[in-house]
């Protein structure tokens, strides 16, 4: 990405909040100068008494480069390129590692206290791999994409109105190579598109792929915003994911993290020796339940910062979406604190006022700036208008984590059977708000880690009621409004939780009843998205109608989805593991039932309890509903049916 100069708006813009393209102008950009390439060296340091620019190049001599000043707190240096070019002395920079070494450059900082300290890049678009953290000089100008038939069909959808089932994963633990060896982006991308095309999923969700020194932290502690980790590979190898993701049809989520920040002496904190991304008062500025600092809304540059970051993401990576994390961390002062460590608004609340208006500013520019671009908040409090218009009061995501139906659907299948009937309100009281906002819902990372189990050992019984109970759940997922995601190893029956140090457990498809898992996933991922009913109308009861909603006893559900036309996909979920063989559902007009998916198929594992013929309706009211039929309800299973409506 070559060096854009700011002109004097631009600069006031930084400083006061509103830039959402710093990077062009912060960070090292190629320039060219009467001919010659050179880069151009651009940081914030408003407080800092002297900056130098250090590294290999130089011998990490802080005398040798010093920065200059300018009126607004910038320092800026433009130096040749043949300084960090191997070719200046082909012998000692023959290796790749020291011909990467001499493009690897710090921040020597004299700070406000007279201390020196070295930092990394703010905006540096690459790093070294850890343990190492200096940045990486890299022209993010040369990649060319494949994805313009998808960037442009991408303004006109309407995300609410289309099918998202998404994948979450973890790239480093997804699959690895031969010895244990970590891929790479463009490797992964190999094995990874043609599963996902394979599995149906529409999404894939990247746990974060910005640069973090810790691998335990599972990128939630960023120290690099602007810099893909090379844990994985090099920036122009995650563009090509990307860039194959999309052209096999599949929109690509990344992980986000505007919330905290590290402590790390690479990093953001007291960056010049003063707080420049954090708040000065350290009860504004201290997470104590993470080890981490927050940013500070109310300071143009950082909030500049975080903008130009998401923005940044979208752009230049040609990413779909922003899922934020810890978004409850943001709009609440007192989130995760004891009494004393947290200081009230100017209206005596709780609510982080200037963490709003950040949101509601960056959601409205991501809508501006990257048309068809979406916007997920990770919120797990009942914290109003989330999904709702800026225009309206609200934040303006596109969509938010539905923790509460999670929570309660959890806890629910967590029960042996036989109490079940006592708990049923567990799987029907979401239906209550489930359209106060847009809805994903999430079987994310967080439910299979800290001794919560994962989702097959989540279910009492034996095994064969353990994959049953898993396949029903999957079922009700599947039909109950809201998009979907599910965490990696979830589609095949991965046994243990999540291990952040190790592959999934793929050899588990060579046992029985895994693939089964697998090939239900599958049929269950492809129905969702080639039927619209099952997800065109996801934000109103013209979507979605109970059929049976009072069987507590057998602890049933039955529902209908509509796509708000003629399309009509009905589902009961039996949650106990006696069948009904004459289950009566209930049907609000004169129809035709035709079963097309059946968890308990022998083909999934199931005991092959089906419907093998057309159903009836009958003039029979049941719960409300004026007409019904007999179903064949197999034990712990999903049963779909297609609804063809009958003239009157």
């Amino acid at each position: 990405m070559w060096y854009n100069p700011p002109d004097g708006q631009r600069r006031e813009s930084f400083h006061m909040g509103n830039c959402v393209d710093a990077y062009d102008f912060l960070g090292a950009h190629p320039v060219e100068e009467n001919g010659e390439l050179k880069w151009h060296f651009s940081v914030w340091a408003p407080n800092a008494q002297r900056v130098s620019l250090v590294g290999e190049f130089c011998g990490w001599d802080r005398e040798a480069y010093p920065m200059e000043k300018q009126y607004d707190g910038i320092w800026e240096l433009r130096l040749p390129d043949g300084l960090f070019n191997p070719n200046r002395d082909p012998e000692k920079y023959s290796s790749p590692e020291a011909a990467e070494l001499l493009r690897t450059y710090k921040y020597a900082i004299l700070c406000a206290n007279g201390e020196w300290h070295m930092r990394a890049d703010p905006y540096g678009f690459e790093m070294e791999l850890r343990p190492s953290n200096g940045s990486k000089l890299r022209n993010l100008a040369e990649y060319q994409w494949n994805d313009s038939a998808w960037m442009e069909a991408r303004k006109e959808k309407e995300p609410c109105r289309q099918p998202m089932n998404i994948y979450e994963m973890h790239l480093g633990t997804w699959r690895r190579g031969e010895g244990g060896r970590i891929l790479n982006y463009a490797e992964i991308a190999d094995q990874l598109v043609p599963y996902l095309q394979d599995m149906g999923y529409t999404h894939v969700e990247f746990m974060p792929v910005m640069e973090h020194p810790f691998d335990g932290s599972w990128g939630y502690q960023v120290i690099g915003y602007y810099a893909a980790t090379s844990r994985y590979g090099t920036p122009d190898q995650l563009r090509y994911l990307i860039d194959k993701l999309h052209q096999a049809g599949i929109a690509v989520i990344l992980d986000w993290v505007p919330a905290h920040f590290p402590k790390d002496e690479a990093g953001l904190r007291l960056f010049d020796g003063t707080p420049c991304y954090e708040h000065a008062d350290s009860r504004r500025a201290e997470m104590p339940q993470w080890g981490t600092l927050l940013f500070d809304y109310a300071r143009g540059e950082a909030v500049s910062f975080l903008t130009s970051n998401a923005l940044f993401w979208l752009k230049e990576y040609h990413v779909d979406g922003l899922r934020f994390d810890a978004v409850s961390c943001m709009l609440y002062l007192d989130f995760g604190k004891e009494s004393g460590q947290w200081v009230p608004n100017q209206y005596g609340g709780h609510e982080n006022l200037d963490a709003v208006r950040f949101l509601q500013n960056l959601n409205k520019a991501v809508e501006r700036e990257c048309p068809g671009a979406i916007t997920v908040a990770e919120e797990s409090t009942a914290y109003p208008k989330v999904t709702h218009p800026v225009e309206d009061g609200g934040l303006g995501f596109n969509f938010k984590w539905n923790m509460g139906w999670m929570n309660d659907i959890l806890s629910y299948i967590a029960l042996d059977p036989i109490y079940r009937q006592y708990h049923h309100d567990k799987i029907t009281f979401s239906m209550m708000y489930a359209f106060s906002e847009n809805y994903v819902l999430p079987f994310s990372h967080d439910e299979v880690v800290h001794c919560k189990g994962s989702m097959l050992d989540k279910h009492p019984g034996d095994l064969w009621k353990k994959f049953a109970g898993l396949r029903a759940l999957y079922g009700y997922y599947m039909v109950h409004p809201g998009k979907k995601l599910l965490f990696m190893g979830g589609e095949f029956g991965q046994f243990v939780e999540w291990r952040d140090n190790q592959q999934l457990d793929w050899f588990l498809l060579d046992y029985e009843k895994h693939p089964d898992l697998q090939k239900y996933v599958k049929a269950l991922n492809h129905l969702y998205s080639s039927e619209p009913a099952m997800h065109k109308v996801d934000d109103s009861w013209d979507g979605f109608k109970w059929l049976n909603v009072n069987d507590k006893e057998r602890s049933v559900a039955a529902v209908i989805r509509s796509d708000g036309e003629d399309g009509y996909i009905a589902c009961a979920v039996n949650f106990t593991p006696q069948p009904y063989l004459n289950y009566r559902i209930g049907l609000p007009f004169d129809c035709e039932l035709t079963e097309i998916l059946n968890s308990d198929r022998e083909e999934f594992g199931g005991s092959n309890l089906y419907n093998g013929t057309v159903l009836h309706a009958e003039e029979i009211p049941q719960e409300e509903h004026p007409f019904s039929c007999e179903i064949v309800l197999p034990p712990l299973a999903a049963v779909f049916f297609r609804v063809q409506k009958k003239e009157k």
